[in-house]
């Protein structure tokens, strides 16, 4: 019951925290778009434009891990944990878009420079700073439960670095008139962003495709199992992600003698645990025994 009780109580915190940093993001994301709007100024719109996406990856985040927690069904044996990989994937979309528009408006703005508030532009990013640190702070303790609250830890921390550039930006324009910096700025955040979602993206689509995760290392997770004496050989061996935070393996095993099986495949389980694998299947054979499935390998 105290386990119980301990669970729901980060559940709710976590809920908690995904509110408060959506709401404060959302707000500022106005703030900074109206007033990118009315001085003109790149650098606002396009962290505005980021930060809409961080939103947006927020509420998915949120939506996902709500998911996630909902119990195995007749037609969902996994439950949605799947849906973690999704998000993440839908996430990196997300932001892949939101820099081809900022490049884009970069550019355009290099071609065509205007004249910009830089203290406004200044004040404005400062905000950002406070909001997007304390949004930070928020996922900073559980961010390495969930690949989905690492990823609106990351974001957020990210974001915070982007707004210091804003502030950067608006201040040298404040005591040089450099109007240039504007759209130089934007480019700068456009290759943040490309670099961090690069990388979220690469994942994403790998555990999407049933990619063996990367925290796994399947020539280690072969070796483990061959240091059991009990067991001669392995194969068939497939790892995969269930949801970001939960990994699967089934694989046939041979060995000499069905004696003290269970005892085997229950060492093995608690070992393969440490190599980040939490649900392991196995199919037992003796040597020689012809495998059916020799479709895979």
């Amino acid at each position: 019951m105290a386990h119980e009780h301990h669970h729901t109580h980060e559940i709710s915190k976590l809920n908690k925290a995904f509110i408060i940093g959506i709401t404060l993001n959302l707000l500022f994301v106005i703030v900074e778009a109206g007033s990118g709007l009315y001085f003109g100024s790149l650098a606002l719109l396009s962290d505005a434009g980021h930060n809409l996406s961080d939103v947006v990856s927020l509420i998915l985040a949120m939506l996902a891990f709500r998911l996630a927690k909902i119990k195995p069904s007749g037609n969902y044996t996994y439950g949605y944990k799947k849906s973690t990989i999704l998000v993440s994937l839908l996430n990196a979309i997300i932001l892949l878009v939101a820099v081809g528009i900022i490049i884009s408006e970069s550019i355009s703005k290099l071609r065509n420079p205007e004249a910009i508030n830089g203290d406004a532009v200044a004040w404005v990013a400062g905000i950002g700073i406070v909001i997007n640190a304390f949004t930070a702070y928020l996922f900073f303790k559980d961010k390495s439960k969930d690949l989905n609250i690492k990823g609106a830890y990351l974001h957020m921390a990210a974001d915070t670095l982007v707004s210091v550039g804003v502030l950067v930006s608006g201040l040298i324009i404040r005591y040089t008139g450099w109007n240039i910096i504007d759209p130089v700025i934007g480019l700068v955040v456009s290759l943040i962003i490309l670099i961090s979602t690069w990388n979220l993206l690469h994942d994403s689509l790998r555990l999407s495709l049933d990619g063996v995760p990367g925290n796994v290392d399947i020539e280690k997770v072969k070796k483990l199992i061959l240091n059991e004496p009990e067991v001669k050989g392995v194969h068939h061996l497939h790892i995969w992600a269930i949801s970001t935070t939960q990994t699967a393996l089934t694989a046939h095993i041979v060995v000499d003698s069905f004696a003290g099986i269970e005892d085997l495949k229950y060492r093995l389980k608690h070992r393969l645990e440490d190599a980040n694998i939490q649900h392991a299947t196995f199919e037992t054979e003796l040597p020689g025994e012809h495998c059916e499935t020799d479709c895979c390998s």
